[in-house]
């Protein structure tokens, strides 16, 4: 029997169960926490007890003040079917915690220590039922600043912050995140191609300087019906834009329900020669901002593009919890994953590549 408790292990494992199986991916860590009426004092516990602001609603900082509670929803969606269950590290950055006034150390234990409850929760699993290993995955979140718009509409080179404050920023996290354990990474709910460069950038500079080679999952986010990412790219464009990064998985995430999602996963299954991943919202948010999907009705949708080929991961962003995800790993039980094509040698440009006029 594999030895679980090794990191590589693992790895091969998840690429191993990739190739046998659609992998399936945990759903909302908001709207759970949400549902647990959690008080300040949850947020705050004894380290923060004296914090002078409003720390309520920074689910990351829960990693520290409420590790039960993190461990719980792990094991929540590991119950309901997940293959792999995200950190609760979706906003870990020292630049999404300077909202709450959060400095460097405390920046690093809330990805250490998130780490450190999934791997625990994971490993328990794994000891019960190696058969069918649970992976955990760093969840790499976007920023609340922009590389590649401006923060200033009458300057169009105005930024917030550089490239190297971006690519600071998720080395830390990256850094602490693989020490607390993880087996891959996955930088989601892109918004702009430039800050997820610079987290690639901060995964391979790491691994060049000695980090275990981790798989590296990389989802994007089509915004609206126009079919494009925030900073403009179309899934195509943006799959040119990180595909040098040889990713594990790519696909998108949040934004739309799966009947709006589904073209742009289906181009991006006809042209990556990678996995493909997708976990949609489930369906749009009322007028209360409130998800009314039911969990059948998501895993309905989502089977129907696992049995025409589409995907290889699937998962669910806002609104769904353990019974959507539940419903989704039902629903494709036995579904034969996407078939990975091979694309012929071509140039491929992503729009944004520097030329010179002659």
């Amino acid at each position: 029997m594999t030895d679980l408790s090794i990191r590589a292990n693992r790895v091969a494992a998840l690429k191993a169960a990739a190739k046998e199986r659609i992998l399936i991916l945990d759903g909302s860590w908001g709207v759970m926490f949400q549902k647990k009426g959690l008080t300040e004092a949850d947020y705050r516990a004894e380290r923060f007890a004296d914090y002078d602001g409003q720390m309520r609603g920074n689910n990351d900082i829960l990693c520290l003040t409420r590790p039960d509670l993190v461990a719980e929803l792990h094991d929540a969606y590991f119950s309901a079917g997940a293959d792999i269950s995200e950190t609760n590290t979706f906003s870990g950055t020292t630049i999404a915690q300077a909202d709450y006034r959060l400095g460097q150390q405390e920046v690093w234990d809330i990805n250490f220590e998130g780490a450190k409850i999934g791997r625990s929760v994971a490993d328990r699993w794994n000891v019960e039922n190696p058969a069918r290993p649970k992976f955990i995955a760093g969840s790499i979140g976007p920023l609340n600043v922009m590389l590649s718009m401006s923060s200033d509409v009458n300057d169009p080179g105005a930024r917030k912050v550089t490239f190297d404050q971006v690519y600071q920023a998720y080395r830390e996290q990256v850094d602490a995140l693989y020490q607390g354990g993880v087996d891959l990474f996955l930088i989601e709910t892109i918004t702009d191609t430039l800050n997820c460069k610079a987290a690639i950038k901060a995964i391979l500079d790491l691994r060049d300087e000695g980090h275990e080679e981790l798989p590296i999952w990389i989802s994007g986010t089509i915004t609206d019906r126009s079919g494009r990412t925030l900073s403009g790219q179309t899934a195509e464009a943006f799959w040119n834009s990180i595909k040098h990064a040889k990713p594990f998985a790519v696909g998108f995430n949040c934004a739309l329900g799966a009947d709006l999602m589904r073209p742009h996963i289906a181009e991006m299954a006809r042209i990556a020669d990678t996995l493909v991943a997708a976990y949609p919202n489930a369906g749009l948010p009322n007028a209360m901002g409130q998800y009314d999907e039911e969990p059948h009705e998501t895993g309905h949708a989502l089977h129907e593009w696992a049995k025409d080929g589409l995907v290889n991961i699937l998962g669910g962003c806002c609104g769904t919890t353990p019974d959507h995800i539940r419903h989704v790993a039902d629903e494709v039980r036995g579904v034969t994953p996407r078939q990975i094509p091979e694309r012929p040698k071509a140039m491929r440009l992503a729009g944004l590549e520097p030329f010179e006029l002659a």
